[in-house]
């Protein structure tokens, strides 16, 4: 089953209820997604720090094939 993007994005603000989220549809299927997260608690970590901490947050959404989040591209920076 096929994530909405507004649960990925549900999913993503409970562990960043601050940050500013964009969620697109790559390929119109319901299944490829892209992520831009932008949040001031990423300031000093890295980017593998970063996307592990969004990947945590989706609670196991993308575990193999028992995930229902097949893909997602994702963009993590901190406020300019």
């Amino acid at each position: 089953m096929a994530m909405q993007a507004q649960e990925i994005e549900d999913l993503i603000r409970a562990g960043f209820p601050d940050a500013k989220i964009t969620i697109t549809d790559l390929a119109g299927d319901g299944n490829h997604w892209a992520a831009e997260v932008i949040d001031e608690s990423f300031r000093g970590k890295n980017r593998v720090q970063q996307q592990r901490a969004v990947y945590a947050s989706l609670k196991g959404a993308m575990d193999g094939n028992a995930g229902a989040l097949h893909a997602l591209a994702l963009t993590t920076k901190v406020p300019e």
